[in-house]
């Protein structure tokens, strides 16, 4: 493989074009405004005013953009990717999505001769930069392993999930983790602070022990900075959490912790919050930590 197309150059994606770009690929991309991508342009990106144009004749096409009907757009809408993708080309869909979506892409993508693998990411913008992303990839195993050179260019942690939708399972599984994890870095910190602790101190004793986590690493600095900067917005997030409590609800699972991070955070974005870092969930406590527990 060499000329890739890729579309949804935000975040995330900017740092896979620069990366594939470096590992030798020739990378052809579409943003809906090209005045937010002409960095990488500048460095060798090919800009295409459609989608139809910037995925001819690719061997493969790559996709992170930002929501579930975003995806059905690129891939289903008329002259969009399963219209106008080279045959046999293989259609990499990385956006944390539906499972059931995933599977639809790769049922239309199959009858139509294309490889369709649903491959979703983890490790936020950081791990995008430093192309140390992991990768929770699904469909068919031959077509993980031709995929492999790309996959290395992006990410260092890349597994083999199972079947197409399995790859989007395992992504929301670690939303999952992440809920309750960043939950109780804040709940920890609320704590502290109404006890009188020195915060740095406590991040600075716990982070070593068991109860550290890279939510704590990651996020524990920027909260006490205030820093609410977006490196994973905060309502892609809530996006993710309600895919995840979709699915739970359809095996007839509760999940507690999620249903009240989930909750939580769509407080705050009632509130104006959602471009916010995930971080910022430390508001939601920050704005309750006067008003007690209420007895229902």
């Amino acid at each position: 493989m060499h000329k890739i197309g890729f579309i949804g150059v935000g975040i995330m994606g900017k740092s896979m074009v620069r990366n594939l770009m470096k590992a030798g690929f020739e990378l052809h991309i579409y943003a809906r405004t090209k005045e937010k991508v002409e960095d990488v342009i500048s460095e060798g990106a090919v800009f295409h005013e459609s989608i139809q144009k910037c995925v001819d004749g690719c061997e493969a096409v790559i996709t992170i953009v930002g929501f579930p009907q975003d995806v059905e757009e690129v891939y289903f809408d008329t002259g969009n990717i399963l219209d106008s993708a080279k045959k046999g080309a293989y259609l990499i869909d990385m956006t944390t999505t539906s499972p059931m979506l995933a599977k639809k892409i790769w049922e239309e993508g199959s009858k139509k001769g294309f490889h369709v693998l649903d491959a979703p990411v983890t490790g936020g913008d950081g791990g995008a930069r430093a192309g140390t992303l992991s990768i929770l990839a699904g469909g068919k195993k031959e077509d993980y392993e031709a995929c492999m050179s790309l996959f290395k260019a992006m990410g260092t942690n890349i597994n083999y999930q199972g079947e197409a939708g399995c790859g989007q399972h395992a992504k929301l599984a670690n939303q999952i983790m992440i809920a309750g994890a960043l939950s109780g870095v804040c709940e920890a910190l609320t704590y502290g602070k109404a006890k009188g602790l020195n915060l740095q101190t406590l991040l600075d004793s716990v982070s070593t022990g068991a109860a550290g986590s890279k939510q704590l690493d990651t996020f524990g600095p920027k909260i006490l900075a205030d820093d609410f900067a977006p490196g994973f917005f905060m309502k892609h997030f809530i996006k993710d959490m309600k895919l995840a409590l979709t699915e739970a609800n359809m095996s007839g699972l509760c999940l507690e912790v999620l249903s009240q991070a989930l909750a939580n955070y769509e407080v705050l974005e009632a509130e104006g919050y959602g471009d916010l870092g995930t971080q910022a969930l430390m508001k939601y406590y920050e704005e309750t930590a006067d008003d007690g527990c209420s007895e229902e």
